[in-house]
């Protein structure tokens, strides 16, 4: 360390490495205080932690770790750590001690890939990398509250640098290398079993390396030729050299292995084929979540192949964008640098590569793919560093010295403005804020909940509509605002409501994020709505509001539509939209009770008015075909179905408007192909599968003939789409029949 210090005291570039790195190591953790809770932390993985920790306690006998939501898949170990440590000290804000471990791991990943870069490129390039790294408003927010994708994040840099170690002594690699590349590998299992990708990348990188030696040793031997001097093989390469290779593999990849498995109680119940199961079961993920791309509600199991590549493009600093371009061209493809390189480049390359290839089932933008951006960002530093090296002329140098701080000031003023929100980034490829609002998701991960309860624990105030003696809060989220309002019971109660039927719940102050919201309606005059008391915004848009419940006239006409009082219901939600009549909830409410009671004007009157506001409603809508339907508009009644599809493929009840029309235009054909169009997406419910039965018969078919027909079909669908088992399985449904 004294060495280091004394051959580098005259270096500025080192200096401001070792300043800048000490800064954000108390910086991380105090920005991340401000952070609010992830989406998850509450409802999953604090529970999760407790549950592992029980596990070991008991020895095995509370069981929960293995059961609570399908979490037995995933190793633990941050949740595991963090909750041990929280029990340990005693520690009652446990989500705030969460955020600074988080904060740290992103901040090891900041030091991690600045020594990569100074590994290459020297001090200038380590501190590029750190500032672009620190000032990447999606990775900066994150940090503090992400427990899944910034540890594993983390853990995949550090192995790349100890990569770049091992390969770089290699063979006199230093034990301590050894020891921390299989712990930063153990470390990524611990967290996602995804982390036996780093096994391939190991053993691809030894390959290239291999391949580098011996082309190495064939130059000079050739060299040495011309020399006529004797060059022996084991000067350069030997089989020795291979042997230890392969044992130094075999030694990181099963430490590394059955070290990531001892936080993890599925995987230690057999540490071979639940591991496997865990890997396989993540590589097709079955949890599909509508996400709002490119100005429509889409579901993430179909959004378009190029869904995480243009996120990136989009949400990244234009700096790192340039820089990772400008790098094979003007520095990388150095000899000297070409394995290093590589490895870079392959890491941050290819793990988006298999995403667009395997069409992976991912959301809330590219946080599954955030281990890729720190080598991203690597290579951006190394870009810059050497774009600067090119300029023998000194002004040109403080030019180009100066164009990547000056690249960064536009991410640099929204973290300064938007914070904690950091990561609502959008950079100027995107056209900023004013253009991604409506069009992509903003608060996808809910952090603004915090804010929001924290205003209504300083603000609220009875207003004698309270149901009860406590003030009730709202939300969609309820498990996050049920943590703020933990030291509050006494005056407030945490209730849920989903965004969409929050006319039918009943609550005094109501907190939604604009996450799953139709876009139409984000992006519309009338939203936030009438009664939102307070917004939380970024850049002027905003990402999340309160609303104070001044009329319950809503919520006691849904309250009589369920008791079938249905004139008391229309009069009670009539008032309700004379209050505000751009609540949907009200607006579907009636048009449901007049179609009941026979007024269907005023449905359509109240149709068109709903439509006008939010014509992608796929209850609206589906209320449309049914009016048209009523009135013998079948015509009209198809087209409207055909929308509702376009609109969301998964609304089960669009299909059966269709089927119902088709027969009623005496069309089997166009009804089956209806009803087989469901097969294709997974929406074959019962209604369904006693209509297709009821076509088939029709047709002459016996039951068991019609059952055996649609089991084939729905055989033939999965194979199809590639899904072989689901495929076996329905086709010896189909073969059992007689």
């Amino acid at each position: 360390m004294k060495k280091l210090f004394s051959t580098n005291k005259n270096n500025i570039w080192f200096w401001l490495f070792i300043v800048g790195i000490v800064v954000l190591f108390f910086a991380l953790p105090l920005l991340s205080l401000d952070a609010g809770n992830t989406g998850d932390e509450d409802a999953f993985q604090i529970p999760q932690g407790r549950n592992v920790i029980e596990w070991f306690k008991t020895n095995g006998e509370d069981s929960t770790a293995l059961t609570f939501k399908d979490l037995k898949y995933y190793g633990s170990s941050f949740d595991v750590i963090t909750e041990a440590f929280n029990r340990i000290f005693n520690i009652d804000d446990i989500n705030t001690s969460r955020h600074i471990f988080n904060s740290l791991l992103g901040w090891i990943a900041i030091l991690f890939s600045a020594l990569i870069a100074i590994k290459i490129g020297g001090w200038r390039a380590g501190v590029l990398t750190m500032l672009f790294l620190f000032l990447s408003p999606r990775f900066l927010g994150h940090s503090f509250n992400n427990p899944k994708d910034i540890p594993f994040a983390t853990a995949v840099v550090v192995a790349l640098y100890f990569m770049v170690v091992f390969f770089e002594t290699f063979p006199k690699v230093k034990w301590y290398t050894m020891l921390l590349l299989i712990l930063s590998i153990a470390f990524s299992i611990s967290i996602r079993i995804g982390g036996l990708i780093l096994f391939g990348f190991f053993g691809l990188f030894a390959f290239v390396y291999l391949i580098k030696r011996t082309l190495e040793y064939k130059a000079k031997m050739q060299l040495n030729l011309k020399k006529n001097t004797k060059l022996k093989f084991l000067d350069y390469f030997s089989t020795k050299e291979f042997v230890k290779l392969v044992i130094y593999s075999i030694v990181i990849f099963v430490s590394s292995y059955f070290l990531g498995l001892l936080l993890w109680p599925y995987a230690l119940l057999s540490p071979i084929k639940n591991p496997m199961e865990a890997f396989t079961l993540m590589s097709h993920f079955n949890v599909s979540i509508r996400q709002l791309f490119e100005g429509t509600l889409q579901w993430s199991d179909a959004l378009p192949w190029y869904y995480t590549p243009k996120y990136i493009l989009m949400t990244v600093p234009v700096a790192v964008i340039i820089g990772l371009l400008i790098y094979p061209f003007i520095g990388g493809g150095k000899k000297e640098n070409r394995f290093n390189t590589f490895i870079v480049y392959f890491a941050c390359i290819f793990p988006i590569f298999w995403i667009v290839f395997t069409n992976a089932n991912v959301y809330g933008g590219w946080r599954h793919a955030m281990f890729a951006y720190p080598p991203m960002v690597v290579g951006a530093g190394l870009g810059f560093n050497a774009l600067i090296n090119l300029f023998a002329n000194k002004y040109l140098k403080i030019v180009g010295t100066a164009l990547p701080f000056l690249l960064l000031i536009l991410p640099l003023s929204h973290i300064i403005r938007n914070h904690p929100y950091e990561y609502v980034y959008f950079n100027k490829l995107a056209g900023g804020m004013n253009n991604a609002y409506g069009n992509y998701e903003m608060d996808y991960y809910y952090h603004s909940s915090r804010e929001a309860t924290e205003w209504v624990i300083a603000n609220a105030e009875k207003s004698g509509l309270e149901t009860g003696d406590k003030i009730s809060v709202a939300s969609w989220h309820a498990s996050s605002v049920g943590y703020f309002l933990r030291n509050d019971t006494a005056r407030f109660q945490n209730t849920f409501s989903r965004w969409l039927e929050r006319g039918n719940n009943d609550w005094d102050y109501a907190i939604f994020v604009i996450t799953g919201m139709m876009p139409e309606q984000i992006r519309g005059e009338h939203f936030p709505p009438k009664n939102s008391v307070h917004e939380i915004t970024v850049d002027g848009k905003p990402i999340c509001f309160i609303l104070k419940r001044e009329d319950k006239s809503d919520l006691i006409g849904n309250n009589f539509k369920k008791a079938n009082q249905t004139d008391s219901a229309i009069y009670y939600l009539e008032k309700s939209f004379a209050y505000d009549d751009y609540n949907e909830t009200v607006i579907q409410n009636l048009i449901e009770l007049y179609f009941m009671t026979g007024r269907m004007d005023d449905a359509k009157k109240m149709l068109d008015h709903g439509l006008l506001y939010l014509p992608k409603s796929e209850t609206m809508n589906y209320f449309l075909a049914h009016y048209y339907m009523v009135n013998n508009r079948l015509d009209d009644a198809i087209n409207v179905g055909e929308k509702i599809l376009d609109i969301n493929y998964k609304f089960s009840a669009g299909y059966h408007i269709l089927v119902n029309c088709y027969l009623r235009k005496n069309d089997a054909k166009a009804a089956e192909k209806t009803l087989l169009r469901m097969i294709d997406v997974d929406m074959l419910d019962e209604q369904g599968m006693k209509q297709l039965m009821e076509i088939y018969k029709a047709q002459g078919m016996t039951e068991g003939m019609a059952a055996k027909r649609v089991y084939t079909a729905m055989a033939k669908s999965f194979e199809k789409r590639g899904k072989k088992e689901e495929a076996e399985i329905y086709r010896g449904y189909a073969k059992g029949i007689k």
